[in-house]
């Protein structure tokens, strides 16, 4: 899914000496003078920084956004789910609901279906560096889409939208988690033979996924081997890391008999903690130990001493151990 990538922040790009704002400058081929009146092409000139605005990577992207740990479980980690959004504006006449939805036939970016709803996909591959950008230039088109059609990706403007500029900042965000695809096709009799067989395949493919209902952004999830729990957190990564190190070191990192903490990977700007579990440990059945083991975690998280040998031991084996998504 997102590959590593260098993790800078996004910026606007800036007019040079004497150029209008760039708000004042239209984009024109890149051979083409600069509108600007430089006397430069246009992508040495005005292009050169819009196009590298949108390439830089956006470290945290939904940084902002209700459910900002369940909106990178869903870009990384689970198969199926969907989110009913709420836009700050009205949703235009014609369209009943936008929906998130994590992927959608034939890897569409989004689809406005015949009744006019919108489903926006989240883990498709990206133009830019910025997965919020590119989500909200989207979603805009997904507006004022013919019904009963994809929307296909592109590049967004660097000076576009963002989802945080177009979502309700005090909107629920609610993960549905689905065992299948079978959302996608609301009258499964009609439809077409190529979005059947990409269900075909996305329902073989998807791992059993149960979010949890008594902490936030933790997703149990069944293998042939092995259970694991994958918990999105939200706190500074040197900050959850000792914490970590101060629980395993004393004895207090499992979340139960036959179950341990084996490491971490980094995702959008938030550490992703990794417990392997027992084939035949189910969701419910870790629903008391994650509870009592984010108990421990707050009043570690709270301790400033330093750590100690042991601590620090701990840490450097979690530190070896994690990798980064995105």
């Amino acid at each position: 899914m997102a590959k590593k990538r260098p993790q800078t922040q996004a910026k606007r790009p800036q007019p040079t000496d004497g150029a209008r704002a760039d708000g004042d400058v239209p984009v024109v081929g890149g051979r083409e003078p600069c509108p600007c009146g430089s006397g430069r092409r246009y992508k040495a000139c005005h292009g050169r920084a819009a196009a590298h605005a949108v390439t830089e990577l956006v470290q945290r992207p939904f940084e902002g956004l209700p459910g900002e740990c369940d909106w990178v479980a869903l870009r990384e980690l689970v198969p199926a789910a969907t989110v009913e959004l709420k836009l700050r504006e009205e949703l235009p006449e014609g369209v009943p609901s936008v929906t998130l939805a994590t992927v959608l036939p034939m890897a569409w970016p989004a689809l406005r279906r015949d009744d006019g709803s919108i489903l926006l996909g989240l883990q498709n591959d990206t133009a830019s560096g910025d997965i919020s950008r590119d989500l909200a230039d989207t979603l805009q088109r997904a507006l004022t889409a013919e019904p009963g059609t994809p929307v296909q990706g592109r590049r967004p403007p660097a000076d576009g939208p963002r989802l945080q500029d177009l979502l309700d900042p005090e909107g629920p965000f609610e993960p549905v988690v689905h065992s299948g695809f079978e959302f996608w096709v609301p009258d499964a009799e009609n439809t077409t033979p190529e979005v059947a067989a990409s269900l075909e395949r996305a329902n073989a493919a998807a791992i059993p996924t149960v979010r949890l209902t008594g902490v936030d952004a933790a997703y149990w999830c069944q293998t042939p081997e092995k259970n694991h729990l994958r918990w999105v957190m939200p706190h500074p990564e040197e900050r959850l890391l000792d914490a970590l190190a101060r629980l395993h070191a004393a004895g207090g990192s499992s979340l139960g008999e036959g179950t341990r903490l084996v490491g971490s990977f980094r995702a959008h700007g938030l550490t992703v903690p990794v417990w392997d579990l027992p084939s035949d440990m189910g969701a419910e059945d870790v629903e008391k130990p994650a509870a009592e083991f984010a108990e421990r975690l707050s009043t570690a998280l709270a301790t400033d001493a330093p750590l100690t040998a042991d601590e620090r031991r701990a840490r450097g084996g979690l530190t070896n151990r994690q990798v980064t998504l995105s």
